[in-house]
């Protein structure tokens, strides 16, 4: 276990209120960007145009990228560092962890939601013709597989941290690029879902204006924080960031066709993201509409 007298445990004990205060504004970045996207699909009452894929993959590498980060040997060096720091040490020596948390917190909220409001018009049993909507059984298999997963990773990192600490780093460079691998596609089955709608649906363009820069600032402060050691942390953002990015233009290129085609024929544009009454076309998984 490591104390205060270590070179680690000094560096944490005098924190920068600029970086904290970065630290700070980016964690509250992170947790506003995703609102969007919550209140989007609630509104709308369907997550309708979001990849179960997308889904999939960005809560599978948001457990990976947590679990590395609370793996990492720098990581355990700062937890066992504050029963030797002060309150506010402690906490801006944490905060690389706790960004990583919320993010990942947000994000396991999208996939709630996705099943909660999961258009209830495609049925449990294969549909006799093709459709372009994802099954309803496809989507309670990404929620348990999802699951599933964090259970397996929390118990595997467990295990690790206390029976056989020697293999923490390995352990969690594993996860970073299990992660990394998961967040380089995890954008692919919503670019194509996008590109085939010709619409983005339930998917939020603010939250993308938002996180996409927010991706490179944060990449570079947890760069900062944890350096080259922990690239398999930072590297996940990286990727993702690029991806998003192009995600965005095509969604901002295809909101911006739809507004030029619905002032063409005089129509109200959409409000509040529910498109009048042909919103009600397909009505949300759980329930009816109160």
């Amino acid at each position: 276990m490591y104390n205060a007298t270590s070179p680690q445990c000094s560096d944490l004990s005098s924190p920068s209120y600029v970086n904290f205060t970065l630290s700070i504004l980016i964690l509250l970045g992170i947790l506003i960007s995703y609102l969007p996207q919550h209140h989007r699909i609630i509104v709308r009452r369907s997550s309708e145009g979001i990849s179960p894929y997308f889904v999939l993959l960005g809560t599978t590498s948001g457990t990976c990228a947590f679990a590395n980060i609370l793996t990492l040997p720098a990581s355990q060096r700062d937890l066992g560092c504050c029963k030797e720091l002060s309150g506010f040490a402690c906490a801006a020596g944490l905060l690389g962890i706790a960004q990583v948390g919320v993010q990942w917190v947000c994000f396991t909220v999208i996939l709630f939601l996705f099943l909660l409001f999961f258009p209830s018009a495609t049925p449990l049993t294969p549909p006799s013709k093709p459709t372009s909507q994802p099954s309803l059984r496809t989507a309670i298999a990404v929620f348990l597989t999802c699951i599933l997963h964090l259970i397996l990773v929390f118990i595997v990192s467990v295990f690790i941290i206390y029976r056989v600490p020697s293999h923490l780093a390995l352990w969690a460079n594993a996860l970073g690029i299990m992660g990394t691998c998961l967040a380089a596609i995890q954008f692919l089955p919503q670019i194509y879902t996008t590109w085939k709608l010709q619409a983005v649906e339930s998917l939020s363009i603010p939250m993308m204006c938002i996180q996409t820069p927010g991706s490179f600032v944060w990449v570079g402060s947890l760069a900062a924080r944890f350096g080259w050691e922990g690239w398999s942390t930072w590297g996940i953002y990286l990727v993702t960031g690029v991806l998003q990015g192009c995600l965005l233009a095509m969604g901002i290129t295809f909101e911006l066709r739809e507004l030029r085609k619905r002032k063409a024929q005089g129509e109200a544009p959409e409000e509040n993201g529910v498109a009048g009454e042909d919103g009600d076309e397909r009505t949300r998984l759980l329930g009816n509409e109160r």
